[in-house]
């Protein structure tokens, strides 16, 4: 017989990775026909895996109104975030999948940056069948007692160590 699907994944912690392990997974369900949504939450959508998804069938939202970092904004910026950030959540939402990432759904938590009970809602009420990945640095207690994959990344050394930026096509 044949698993079900239906699963939470969790990547969390500072280490590099996270973005990466679920956008593998997202190939991995793509290439045996799956149908994948990825929520970008804090993102742009233009890192490089991003495009390719795309072609390949996955359904990406992402978007920003502002630009850096968001915790350095006003709480007007953060404010329009917030609704812009739920309402591509919201538009995700209504389309069927079989896998759906939530980028950055730790940080987006975390600054309030989108509905809160929408996010813990959309993953502890998920449609049966429907794996739901979670990344981002510091999971809310709820991402970790939910999880029945749980993957800390954790840095023993990284190049911004040594002076050296994120490089196109390694970092983003």
């Amino acid at each position: 017989m044949e698993n079900e699907l239906g699963l939470v994944h969790l990547y969390w912690g500072d280490g590099k990775g996270k973005t990466t392990a679920a956008m593998g997974l997202a190939l991995r369900a793509l290439g045996h026909g799956l149908q994948v949504s990825v929520v970008q939450f804090l993102k742009d959508g233009t890192s490089g895996e991003i495009a390719l998804l795309r072609k390949l069938g996955a359904k990406v939202w992402a978007e920003k109104c502002w630009t850096g970092f968001l915790s350095h904004e006003d709480e007007d910026t953060r404010s329009a975030a917030c609704i812009q950030q739920t309402q591509l959540f919201r538009d995700a939402l209504v389309q069927p999948c079989d896998l759906l990432i939530l980028d950055e759904a730790c940080g987006a938590w975390e600054m309030s940056t989108v509905d809160r009970a929408l996010l813990q809602q959309a993953v502890t009420n998920r449609p049966a069948g429907r794996e739901v990945v979670l990344t981002g640095r510091h999971p809310a207690p709820w991402m970790r007692e939910v999880s029945d994959y749980s993957t800390q990344m954790v840095p023993h050394a990284h190049p911004y160590q040594q002076g050296i930026t994120a490089r196109r096509g390694i970092e983003f």
